[in-house]
């Protein structure tokens, strides 16, 4: 018989502290979780990608895995830093895929399209989404946190006020300035 599972919220503490058992264990815990940000994700990219959400879950479990020094003292930090790298593999793959078919493996085309004809998405757009969630990041941490929780994890403003412990009102408040910061950035790029 397996032993029963820590509460959530210790193993946030033991994963923060660095005991590699646990933040196994706080990744399991959060797999659905995970597993809808990742469909999330890739729908959000393109309807051509020929990456499942499975995969790309496994790889943002992979990444995290093999770094140092990062910390999640409560879920909602955790769930935003997995989105980012989710999207950061997202871009990877799409700028491998975009490289492979400009002469990558010394194929000639004169269509962006994979093997089975399907358009191979431009990863411009998510770059500039990226670099502009990263400078919002730079000014205001919080603002960043709040467009990655309510865009890519898909939570609703009222949870994140929850998972906040702040009102709707205020979290409303910061989607509305997020945006602004946001469409200012990707302007200016």
């Amino acid at each position: 018989m397996t032993p029963p599972h820590a509460p959530i919220g210790e193993l946030f503490i033991a994963a923060d502290a660095g005991d590699a058992v646990k933040a196994g264990e706080l990744f399991a815990a959060l797999y659905r979780e995970l597993h809808a940000i990742a469909e999330r994700e890739l729908n959000r990219g393109s309807r051509d990608l020929t990456l499942s959400p499975t995969t790309l879950l496994h790889e943002a479990y992979l990444d995290l895995a093999a770094r140092d020094g990062v910390r999640f003292p409560d879920k909602e930090r955790f769930l935003a830093y997995t989105s980012r790298v989710m999207r950061g593999l997202l871009i990877d793959y799409v700028r491998r895929r975009r490289a492979l078919k400009r002469g990558g493996e010394f194929q000639l085309t004169t269509l962006m399209e994979d093997a089975v004809g399907a358009a191979i998405p431009a990863a411009e757009p998510l770059e500039r989404l990226s670099a502009a969630l990263d400078a919002l990041e730079q000014v205001d941490a919080r603002l960043a946190n709040v467009v990655d929780l309510h865009f890519f994890c898909g939570f609703s403003l009222v949870d994140i006020a929850a998972l906040r412990g702040v009102t709707d009102r205020t979290v409303q408040s910061d989607w509305r300035k997020a945006r602004l910061l946001l469409q200012r950035e990707m302007d200016q790029r």
